[in-house]
């Protein structure tokens, strides 16, 4: 497993420009790195209650387009949980490909001006589990626990044993073409979206790309 393309989030930490840039750094590290491989997140902890002095709607933003960056990376991204996890550390958890999780791991909404946070991961929440899945966790800041997180889809394994776990599929993305990897992800995004006529372009485009590559391999 490769250490430099690894980040420790630690959800506790308030929001600031320091998150941004060591995402972001992330990120170049990945794209400036040809070879295939993962690149791994471990997420843990819930910010304080109340509105952070130096938030602002300029630094979500650029928090989020980084999150956004992470999320279409052009390799496999996993994320290991443990604890309670909110704010960053479940911003990130969301947008990673594959997650893996503690026993006893909850993943939970911030709380700012008396209700849950209206951020992306809320987005992201909804997407991926549905509404009816997600409103008590969403209106009332409800926990989602790790056995309901893994029944609604949010999250891929509750293990006894993360690094084992983590060290298995580190094993098995290292063997995936990241820009290969980087395709088939979007066209899961893209097929809650679109119609079979809309999509079959850009299905067929990826069928030939692949049997270009196998010709030549």
């Amino acid at each position: 497993m490769n250490d430099e393309l690894m980040l420790r989030c630690d959800g506790a930490r308030p929001l600031s420009a320091a998150s941004v840039e060591e995402l972001n750094d992330l990120c170049d590290r990945a794209e400036d790195r040809p070879e295939s491989g993962p690149v791994t997140i471990h997420v843990t902890g819930v910010p304080p209650t109340g509105l952070p002095n130096a938030l602002a709607v300029g630094l979500v933003s650029k928090w989020e387009r980084a999150v956004r960056r992470f999320e279409r990376l052009g390799r496999v991204t996993i994320a290991v949980a443990s604890g309670d996890c909110a704010g960053t550390a479940l911003d990130l958890l969301l947008a990673a490909d594959v997650r893996i999780v503690a026993p006893g791991t909850r993943l939970l909404l911030s709380r700012v001006g008396g209700a849950t946070w209206p951020g992306m991961s809320l987005h992201r929440l909804t997407q991926q589990a549905g509404a009816a899945g997600i409103r008590r966790a969403v209106l009332l800041g409800a926990p989602i626990e790790a056995e309901r997180a893994l029944a609604l889809n949010l999250i891929d394994e509750v293990s006894e044993d993360p690094a084992t776990t983590l060290a298995e599929l580190a094993e098995a993305a290292d063997a995936v073409d990241g820009a290969e990897a980087a395709i088939r992800r979007q066209l899961i995004f893209e097929a809650g979206s679109t119609t079979f006529e809309d999509a079959l372009g850009a299905h067929l485009a990826a069928v030939d790309r692949a049997l270009r590559r196998e010709a030549v391999s």
